[in-house]
């Protein structure tokens, strides 16, 4: 089963915060992605959300050296979510209850997933800057930061793509695609 880098870093968080030293690979081998996946959800942890990650080599896993809870940013109706950001230094609100906090999906900063349909070898390389790894013969995992981007990625590609999920993601697609269709009618 595929799980989103929410669900990955989340429950990376939830291991350390209960001091059970994760590694990558024991989070390649939970969440069935490559070690170097893992790794970049460990550095995403450690460097973009400015955990306190450190490596024990005696243990030869990760720890935090100091209390730490993840910030939120909640995703706004774009994203197919809420609309305000919590739990971030710069951000006006904060949640009080860190363990409210931490149940909550942070989706800003972490890519989005999505299975994807390929069938022109061209056309794989043209979303290369995307694909994560190859699931089954013709469909890819792909990882992005910016829905509207990747949705013209997907529109400006040289055959078809075909979004397999997320549901949500597939219906934006074709209300863009309406959208411009009934603008530019006569």
């Amino acid at each position: 089963m595929r799980v989103s880098a929410n669900v990955r870093i989340q429950w990376l968080h939830g291991e350390l915060s209960r001091n059970t030293y994760p590694n990558a690979a024991r989070l390649a081998e939970r969440f069935h992605i490559s070690r170097r996946q893992a790794q970049r959800d460990i550095d995403f942890l450690k460097k973009q959300l400015n955990a306190p990650v450190e490596y024990d080599g005696r243990i030869m896993g990760y720890h935090y050296t100091r209390p730490f809870t993840l910030p939120i940013s909640v995703t706004n109706e774009n994203d197919g979510g809420l609309s305000r950001l919590t739990g971030n230094p710069f951000a006006r609100e904060t949640v009080a209850d860190s363990a409210k906090a931490d149940s909550v999906i942070i989706q800003g900063q972490i890519p989005y997933t999505a299975t994807l349909t390929i069938n022109d070898k061209l056309t794989v390389l043209e979303m290369r800057s995307y694909i994560i790894s190859e699931e089954a013969r013709g469909q890819f995992l792909c990882e992005f930061h910016n829905i509207d981007r990747f949705l013209c990625a997907i529109l400006t590609a040289r055959s078809g793509i075909r979004i397999v999920e997320p549901a949500w993601l597939r219906d934006k697609l074709l209300h863009m695609a309406r959208k411009a269709i009934n603008n530019n009618q006569d």
